[in-house]
């Protein structure tokens, strides 16, 4: 059956393309390396980590995610953010011995575009990267949503990315993450820090501390 998927609707790389995968050892690769630290145009007041540069497979898999059902690039894409947060762990930059677990909050998204895309990729993502990590105590939070009236951001400003963020991301009520855990906001795609700083801000006067933000693309 899968060969005769495979030649009706040959299987394509959903980093670069290639034919006979759905994601391919060199797009593997691509996304293995040690994760980069940002410096955002707006500062989330926590340090933020790429996966690289938002280019590439990692475009290409953020972009085909979200705009193109490819569903199954959840798996490739939370083992890459399996490995950057075990890196990010070894370096000592998260999770320190004295903390208990890992909570991963995915940052909000609309609810109209998690709707049409059949739910939330970062949150898939996200869920793919606990499995990869397990039996670690890790878990994945969605306690983030967006209030009406915020706009698709592409094409803002940074201070437009700002307004039209400004008191519209609210946690879920009676969210919590254990007083020990470490808390990381994991996004697709880091581009002014508007989403990453006004998330941190949120969750801070939730009584939630969020130790780190990663993102697969740093645009």
């Amino acid at each position: 059956m899968r060969a005769l998927v495979d030649l009706i609707l040959p299987r394509e790389c959903g980093g670069c393309g290639a034919v006979g995968t759905d994601w391919c050892d060199r797009c593997r690769a691509e996304l293995s390396g040690d994760p980069v630290r940002l410096a955002p145009r707006l500062d989330p007041g926590v340090p933020a980590w790429a996966l690289g540069r938002y280019t590439g497979p990692r475009r290409s898999a953020v972009v085909a995610a979200k705009e193109r059902g490819r569903r199954d690039l959840a798996r490739p894409l939370g083992l890459a953010l399996a490995g950057a947060l075990g890196r990010l762990r070894e370096l000592g930059e998260i999770d320190p011995p004295e903390l208990a677990g890992l909570a991963l909050v995915p940052a909000p998204t609309r609810a109209r575009a998690a709707r049409v895309r059949g739910g939330d990729p970062v949150t898939r993502a996200a869920l793919a990267a606990v499995s990869a990590l397990s039996p670690e105590p890790v878990v994945v939070l969605p306690i983030l949503k967006l209030a009406r009236g915020v706009r698709d951001s592409v094409g803002l400003s940074a201070r437009a990315r700002v307004e039209n963020l400004s008191g519209r991301i609210v946690v879920a009520p009676g969210a919590r993450t254990g007083r020990s855990a470490c808390v990381v906001l994991v996004d697709d795609v880091l581009t002014t820090g508007a989403t990453a700083a006004e998330s941190v801000r949120v969750l801070a006067g939730s009584g939630v501390r969020v130790d780190a933000v990663l993102v697969i693309g740093a645009a």
